[in-house]
This record gives C-alpha cells, structure tokens and sequence, in this order.
C-alpha cells in the first residue's frame, strides 16, 4: 500500500508481500531456483521465450529471415512460462544469467552459441544471414541508434506506465502522471520520425522495426495494458499508418503467434517446430483434435 509519509529505512530489505500481482516470480537475487534442463529440438535455433513484446521480436524476425528463402533460420521455439517462474529453471539461467526471455541458442557451429537480451538476438541474426541491418555506414548507424533507442526507451513503456496503470496493487497518481507523460513523449518522437520516413529507420524495414513495432505499434493498437483511449493513441497518425503496415506483412502475423498464451486460440502457436505447425498445431486445432 502507497503512505504518503514513507519514508525510506536506511537499508532495504525484501518484503514480499509488497510484490503485487508478480509477487511470487520477483526477488532480489539472480540464480536457479530449481534444476530442469531445456529441451532441444532438430533445428539449429532454439528458442526459449514467451510472446511478449519481447518475445515477438524474435519470432517475427525468424518468420521474416524464412520468408527471404533463409532455410538455416529455421527453429525450435519452446514456451517458457514466465508466471509459473520457468525461467529460474538452471538450464535456462545456463543460457541467460538475467532469467528473462527471450534466449537463443545457435547450434549450427561446432560450439553452441548462446544470446540473450531481444536486441542482441536481432543484431545477431542480421548479422548471421545479412538481412534487415543495413551495411553501409550512415544507415546502419541510424537502424542501430533506433534498436537501442527501443531497448532504453521501452522499459519506460513497460516497467513503468504499464506497471502502475495496469498491473500495481494500488494506482498512484505520481507513478501513472510521469510515466504517461514519458510515454506520450515516446509517442511523438515516433510520429515525428513516422512523418518524414516510411519505416523507422528510413525507406527500408529493418530490426529497428522488428523492436519497436511489438512495444508501440502494440500501443498504438490498443494491445498494451488497455490503455489506448488514456494515451489518446488515435492522435499519433504517422504511429498509426506504420503499425497497419508491418502488421499486414504474414511473417510478422506468424510471428505474434509463436509462443502466445493468451488471445483467440486460433492464434496461439505455443510451440513452433516447423513451418506447417501455424496450419496444424494451434490452439484450436489442438483442443478439435
């Protein structure tokens, strides 16, 4: 509960019982807490993640590498469930200390490559087949300063105005008024961008948009936290016209499938091992079967 007359103890200590609704997967320390090794399927990429927004990015740009003929891109998504505390499993901390998702392991070399952190899995996956990062200089570095602007700018989105709008025991005005006023502020310097280029990070779409568009193309939608008519997210055109765009392309509606669980079932691919599994092993295919 918010006191208005709190007033910080010379040195915090963990109470539980403040955790709100995510009180049982959060705490202070790093680690396993139990040991489960991670399964591994027949594909080079293996994939351990939750369709976040997070998530999303790397599903979409695996379907987006597929859809360009790149055969070596083909993987194994496996659903990690974050609220049942997954991701404290030791085979999962083995391949990322931060227990957060998303985590890709490549097993096409000799030695097993592990990478974590969503835009460090994009870059390495530009990089390893030469697509969606552009290589001459100056448009490289604004794809790359976009990514990272994504990867600073979203935690802001998420852990702040989407943690005390929708998900905080209690709703405090402070918490909600300053992290609106960051988020709209976000908002508008997408539209700005938006209004003189077609993608993020100019004519051509790129990771840039992979990161961004699950975070505030979602947003923009009405997806994230139920907030679209608080933000008035109707009055950020340019954000508008971009998201209808990347979500008409199939790979990305591939991709927001890959380890969903919530939604139309017809929609939730909880587990991606091949290509024909978005027409055979959907949520509803599986419950008709």
């Amino acid at each position: 509960m918010t006191d208005s007359n709190y007033t910080p103890p010379k040195v915090w200590t963990w109470d539980k019982s403040n955790g709100g609704q995510f009180a049982s997967i959060n705490r202070p320390i790093a680690g396993p807490t139990h040991d489960k090794e991670l399964p591994v399927g027949r594909h080079p990429l293996q994939l351990y993640s939750l369709a976040t927004p997070n998530g999303q990015k790397v599903t979409i740009m695996l379907e987006e590498l597929l859809a360009l003929g790149h055969s070596g891109a083909e993987y194994d998504a496996w659903l990690i469930k974050i609220g049942d505390g997954d991701q404290f499993g030791s085979g999962f901390v083995e391949v990322n200390p931060n227990s957060k998702i998303p985590a890709l392991m490549d097993r096409s070399g000799p030695e097993p490559i592990r990478v974590f952190e969503s835009g460090a899995i994009l870059v390495y996956l530009a990089e390893k087949f030469g697509a969606f990062l552009p290589t001459e200089p100056a448009k490289r570095a604004e794809c790359l300063s976009w990514l990272f602007w994504q990867m600073g700018s979203a935690p802001y989105l998420g852990g702040g105005f989407g943690h005390f709008y929708a998900y905080a025991p209690t709703k405090i005005e402070y918490a909600i008024d300053r992290f609106a006023m960051e988020t709209k502020r976000q908002l508008d310097v997408l539209d700005r961008r938006l209004a003189e280029s077609e993608y993020i990070a100019g004519s051509a779409y790129t990771i840039a948009d992979m990161a961004i568009w699950p975070w505030y193309g979602g947003l923009a939608k009405g997806w994230q936290y139920g907030a679209g008519e608080f933000l008035s997210v109707q009055d950020y055109t340019h954000v508008q016209r971009w998201a209808d765009a990347i979500l008409d392309r199939p790979a990305v509606k591939r991709g927001r499938m890959v380890n969903r669980l919530s939604g139309d079932p017809s929609g939730q691919l909880h587990e991606r091992h091949d290509a024909s599994d978005f027409e055979t092993k959907t949520q509803d295919k599986l419950a008709a079967s």
